[in-house]
């Protein structure tokens, strides 16, 4: 078979830096280029327009999302995301990103993604609910319970998840609960869906701080991104006995030596996940990241942890809670030192695990209580992260390319076997 290239693919942008680790990752595990021409872009793209009347009776129109990556495991899964810097390429990475995590946890899914281009708190909430019910009036033809499962993304929530599963009921004149994850409980969601991630960022944490020998209590942990992934995390790990002695959210960041009393933080962070506008004494993202602590966990936004600031970076663990956060050669960086990085997509597969779970239960509607979900997303996630571990382990890799190994395989295997490539 003929092997793959690495050199035709530049690092410059979030797609061509996945295709980047994808191709690499396919050439280690010794399949041909077919497989990754296959699965280097989405094998199902729709761009929507959707028209939406507006409180004072105007209409504007949107743009909107869906790529489906790979159906060869089963039906796609992921999130839908409102944001007025959501792009083609973003999307087509994110759906990607998906399948990796889908693999590396096991799941019978590949990977899909959605996006809207809109600044969701410039809209009323009817017109939010005008807007997420047309979004699915647009993308019905190609999604469903056993074709694709959108969930909760940036700035969509339950109550959107809950607008969108009842358009499509309308649409398909029967009730669908297994058409969408991230739902409200009364609604057939499931129980820890809404701290899905950052339960499994805690679980990735704790594993990789075994593995290192550095006891969780007392751990300086810092958390960038104060959104529902880091808060969270922030309480979970405060409530586990770590130190928590850093956070930020996008003005800024607050930095205690002692441990911030992360309590009193929640209780004065608002709806957009801001709490730092309230003090005076604060500290940049950049200088956040650079703090002395044990754990960094970047929750915010991609490419924070770069060539230039990765060389300062004096945490010993690594755990990406965000998508993208360190850029490949910051990656190498840090390896190079002795620093452990848990990926993103290993570190935030929580919630597409807890997302499964929720179809799982629609589809047999038998739900299970939160101490089921609890002790089923910990078995899931304890395996998955021995896995990667083993893999970097035994092939001399590092975690981020051993993570994408193992998730693409799956997906490389079923297309074999499928007669795909």
């Amino acid at each position: 078979m003929k092997g793959i290239r690495l050199d035709s693919v530049q690092e410059f942008d979030v797609l061509s830096s996945t295709q980047v680790i994808i191709k690499e990752a396919l050439q280690k595990l010794g399949y041909p280029e077919a497989m990754y021409e296959l699965l280097k872009e989405p094998v199902r793209f729709l761009t929507v327009r959707i028209p939406v009347r507006m409180d004072d009776g105007s209409v504007r129109v949107f743009t909107g999302y869906r790529a489906q990556h790979n159906d060869a495991v089963g039906p796609t899964k992921g999130g839908v995301r409102f944001h007025p810097d959501v792009t083609e390429d973003e999307v087509k990475a994110l759906s990607i990103w998906m399948t990796l995590k889908a693999g590396i946890v096991d799941l019978p899914y590949g990977g899909a993604k959605g996006g809207i281009v809109v600044n969701p708190t410039e809209l009323s909430f009817r017109e939010l609910e005008r807007l997420s019910r047309g979004y699915v009036r647009a993308i019905s033809q190609i999604v469903g319970p056993t074709k694709d499962i959108p969930a909760p993304d940036i700035a969509t929530n339950s109550q959107i998840m809950a607008w969108m599963l009842d358009e499509y009921s309308r649409i398909r004149e029967h009730d669908s609960p297994g058409f969408i994850t991230g739902k409200p409980i009364v609604l057939g969601g499931s129980h820890v869906r809404e701290t899905a991630t950052a339960r499994g960022v805690t679980i990735m944490i704790r594993e990789a701080a075994k593995k290192l020998g550095i006891p969780l209590a007392g751990a300086r942990v810092v958390v960038q991104g104060f959104g529902n992934a880091g808060s969270y995390l922030a309480k979970f790990m405060h409530d586990a006995g770590a130190k928590v002695v850093g956070i930020s959210d996008v003005y800024g960041g607050l930095y205690d030596p002692e441990g911030l009393d992360i309590d009193a933080l929640l209780e004065k962070r608002d709806s957009f996940g801001t709490v730092t506008r309230l003090f005076k004494n604060t500290i940049t993202n950049r200088e956040l990241l650079q703090l002395p602590c044990d754990i960094l966990v970047p929750a915010a936004v991609e490419n924070q942890i770069t060539a230039e600031n990765a060389p300062n970076i004096q945490a010993k663990i690594i755990v990406e809670a965000a998508n993208g956060p360190t850029t490949r050669e910051a990656t190498r960086i840090l390896t190079e030192r002795g620093v452990f990085i848990v990926p993103d997509v290993l570190a935030s597969a929580g919630g597409v695990t807890v997302s499964y779970f929720e179809w799982v239960q629609n589809n047999q509607g038998y739900y299970w209580s939160e101490e089921e979900v609890l002790a089923k997303l910990e078995q899931v996630l304890v395996r998955a992260f021995s896995n990667v571990v083993a893999m970097a382990e035994s092939r001399g890799v590092d975690m981020r390319l051993a993570a994408y190994m193992v998730g693409v395989r799956k997906t490389a295997e079923a297309s074999r076997y499928r007669g795909w490539v």
